[in-house]
């Protein structure tokens, strides 16, 4: 019952950030600004970021739920927080202010800070579960590329 209600309230916040941080975004995507960037031949069609945000944060939820009935500590509660902060405002900071450097320095601080949790709190009674951490680890990797794509070629 405890992990179903995590699961419930890692969703509601998981999705709340995600809808922050379009909110923090705003109408930049079909702006000027990114219309004339020079992208990443690999930048997947627009859709595919929707679906993709709502597997991840699905996932992450589910692993959140087992990490924080195992480790409910502080530390975990900070690095959470953080992971939450840096996701919601690279949005603002690359779309709304247009800062590609500031933004490459935040979406690698939160890969690295996913790669973290998979490899810190992979122990056994989390060994099956950091696998959700998968589609995450691998879609920060592809938003670091085109991120850096649009910073070093711009």
């Amino acid at each position: 019952m405890k992990k179903l209600y995590l699961f419930i309230l890692f969703l509601a916040i998981n999705f709340g950030a995600l809808a922050l941080g379009n909110y923090f975004m705003g109408d930049a995507v079909s702006g000027e600004w990114y219309k004339h960037l020079n992208k990443a031949p690999w930048t997947p069609p627009g859709w595919v970021f929707g679906a993709t945000w709502t597997l991840i944060m699905i996932c992450f939820s589910v692993y959140l739920s087992y990490l924080f009935s195992v480790r409910n500590s502080t530390f975990v509660k900070t690095l959470y927080g953080l992971a939450v902060i840096l996701n919601v405002s690279w949005n603002y900071v690359f779309f709304s202010q247009q800062l590609t450097t500031l933004g490459f320095v935040n979406i690698s601080l939160l890969t690295l800070l996913i790669f973290y949790f998979f490899i810190t709190f992979g122990d056994d009674q989390l060994s099956r579960t950091k696998y959700l951490l998968l589609p995450y680890m691998i879609w920060m990797c592809m938003a670091t590329s085109l991120n850096g794509y649009i910073l070093f070629y711009n």
